[in-house]
């Protein structure tokens, strides 16, 4: 039975801010008690958590999915106009690209507030090493955040607005080792029962070792990369982020209640070069097949029916197990194993929707390069973006594969519309460090 991670509210549940308020609340904790004592350190991880799933994911699916054409825009709301509009045109006075920021800068200050008190606390041992592990996880999957997404990342926050931001890849150089200890943490000293009470749905283990691979691959770090994607155990349980009618699945509230702002697009958003062969299960996994008219793009949108984002109740999984397969493949590829690479990616595409336990199958032959590389390599990127479709990395993915650089004037057809976003205007006039932004 698959794991979920259910996000109830604790008794006492501390809500975490930048700023405290005017009038104080004599029944609230004080960031003494949350900081400083074990259940305030567990509170605080269980807010970092839900936060994460109601807030900071589906701003990280949707938003980039725009801009990386695998959604388009189907209301007028002007900020989701410029999203897919991109180009020079999108400025850091865009809303939803301050929204997708300060999401992912908000529950990476909660996990760090966590790792930087977590070892001064009295606790039994695993309690320890489970807070450790999960505020890493989620540390590190909000810097891939931001780091899939700008050129320049916030390593650490701070409470005096002056955040120094760093190069990109070395931000994911500094979460996976973060991350790697971590790992090396609870397998030496296991997650407590009191901690798995409440956070044990979620496989930290192999959570841990699948952002590891991919932050590696994105670094160019491929040895790494493949190596500990291939300790990413198949068969285990999948972790999910469960929601319910208090909180409901974000994504599909996006795409099928009141105004609905967006929808797939046919062929996942791919170019017809890459289009999907069409006896690709993951077609009617993922797609109703039905096309629509969206508000600019010319060549329609389809409709989602994958579990995860087609009720109010989905959950949404915390990593596609099928990923640590296809950065084996390319980590091998770009080491020139193109023999074993080849071989790899055909497990992924020859995979039967019975054989994988998210129920994502292509079920496809084999694919020859015949010994080409490019060919090989464009045939991994068209997989992931089928395979892994609206997981967030399909914007990381285009750039690093090498995909056509986006116009400068709007062109609702390019493959995507933005290389990396502008700054947030707020963190501009806030903090001095804020890097100029790319010219798109």
């Amino acid at each position: 039975m698959k794991n979920i991670l259910h996000f109830i509210a604790l008794a006492g549940l501390v809500m975490w801010s930048a700023c405290s308020l005017d009038i104080p609340n004599p029944n609230a904790a004080t960031e003494e008690q949350v900081l400083n004592t074990k259940d305030g350190l567990l509170a605080l991880a269980k807010g970092m958590q839900q936060h994460y799933a109601t807030t900071t994911l589906p701003r990280a699916i949707l938003y980039p999915a725009v801009t990386a054409r695998e959604v388009a825009a189907m209301t007028t709301f002007s900020s989701l106009e410029e999203l897919e509009e991109g180009g020079p045109q999108l400025s850091g006075e865009n809303e939803r690209v301050t929204r997708l920021f300060s999401a992912a800068m908000k529950t990476k200050g909660m996990a760090e507030s966590i790792l930087d008190h977590v070892d001064n606390v009295q606790m039994l041992d695993g309690t320890r090493t489970g807070l450790r592990a999960i505020a890493a996880l989620y540390r590190g999957m909000c810097v891939g955040i931001l780091a899939y997404n700008w050129e320049m990342v916030p390593l650490k926050n701070s409470a005096d607005n002056d955040a120094v931001f760093v190069d990109r890849i070395a931000a994911l150089r500094d979460v996976s080792e973060q991350m790697g200890s971590a790992l090396t943490g609870i397998l030496n000293e296991p997650p407590s029962d009191e901690f798995n009470a409440l956070f044990g749905g979620l496989d930290l283990a192999n959570a841990l070792r699948m952002y590891i691979a991919r932050f590696y691959l994105i670094a160019g770090d491929y040895q790494i990369a493949g190596d500990m994607a291939g300790n990413v155990d198949p068969n285990a349980d999948v972790s999910m982020f469960f929601y319910d009618a208090k909180d409901p699945n974000p994504v599909y509230s996006a795409m099928f209640e009141g105004t609905v702002q967006y929808a797939p697009r046919k062929d996942f958003g791919l170019p017809p070069a890459l289009a999907p062969d069409p006896q690709d299960n993951r077609i009617g996994f993922y797609l109703a097949g039905v096309t629509r008219d969206a508000i600019k793009y010319p060549a329609g949108v389809d409709s989602i029916v994958a579990p995860f984002f087609s009720a109010a109740d989905a959950g949404i999984p915390v990593y596609y197990p099928s990923e640590a397969g296809l950065i084996r493949a390319e980590a091998l590829a770009r080491l020139d194993d193109l023999t074993n690479a080849q071989m790899v990616l055909n497990q992924v595409r020859g995979k039967m929707p019975g054989e994988d336990p998210l129920g994502i199958g292509a079920g496809l032959p084999s694919f020859d390069a015949n010994g080409d590389k490019d060919a090989l390599l464009a045939e991994i990127y068209k997989t992931r973006r089928i395979e892994l479709f609206l997981s967030g990395t399909a914007l990381e993915d285009s750039r690093r594969f090498g995909r056509p650089d986006p116009p400068m004037t709007p062109d609702y057809s390019s493959e995507r519309n933005r290389n990396y976003y502008p700054y947030p205007a707020d963190e501009r006039l806030n903090n001095p460090n804020t890097p100029s932004d790319p010219t798109i």
